[in-house]
């Protein structure tokens, strides 16, 4: 089973992490700037996954730089199949690769492939359900990988200090807009060279509107 490889354009691009910058207007000085992304669905491979879906020696190939330094949204999609052959034709892969598989997917595209996706923090794939990734040049089975990403927030340690937060601490997001929501139990990602930065996933976006958003500010729970 294969698939013709697909041109990428700019909309698909653009659902895959919509940046959502919103000035800090009238807070503290020094306040760090808050950038909330909402991700679409999307894979992370290893670089054996990569050869076996793209052919031998095979590479991934930079569409679109992520807001994180490093880290971006490939050329190359794949189709996710699902139990009952159910399947999602072109689905962006984000590099650079890691060592462990992972699936991303909102509760709407769960529901859309028959999978019952367990919430888990990025890594945490233990136990959960697998799926089949269909390449043009070839398949990988999985029998684990496939989760409802957990909302987060990554800061650098500065950020951290700023927000009295450690890494594993839960946070609040508010977010002012036609449809205004406050999100609870955000996961708190400490790292060195991180930009402070939300994700939630599409359905979460769509919920509070998050493109027409006018505020958002992140609160200690």
């Amino acid at each position: 089973m294969s698939i013709a490889p697909s041109t990428i354009d700019r909309s698909t691009v653009e659902r895959i992490v919509r940046e959502i910058v919103l000035a800090q207007v009238g807070g503290p000085p020094g306040k760090p700037n808050l950038v909330v992304s909402v991700s679409a669905r999307h894979v992370h491979l290893t670089d054996e996954a990569v050869e076996s879906l793209f052919g031998a020696g095979h590479k991934l190939t930079v569409a679109k730089d992520l807001y994180q330094d490093g880290h971006f949204a490939a050329e190359e999609t794949v189709m996710v199949v699902g139990p009952r052959r159910r399947m999602l034709p072109t689905v962006r892969i984000l590099g650079p690769t890691r060592p462990e598989i992972q699936v991303e997917l909102a509760l709407t595209d769960g529901i859309s492939l028959g999978i019952d996706l367990p919430i888990r923090a990025s890594g945490g794939i233990e136990g959960t359900p697998g799926c089949v990734l269909v390449g043009p040049k070839g398949v990988v089975e999985l029998s684990r990988g496939v989760v409802r990403a957990e909302r987060h927030v990554h800061m650098s340690p500065a950020d951290a200090e700023f927000y009295g937060m450690a890494d594993g601490d839960r946070m609040s997001l508010r977010v002012v807009s036609r449809c205004p929501t406050t999100f609870h139990d955000l996961l708190v990602r400490v790292g060195e060279k991180i930009k402070l930065e939300v994700h939630l996933d599409t359905d979460e976006g769509n919920a509070c509107d998050i493109d027409h958003a006018t505020g958002v500010e992140l609160l200690k729970t």
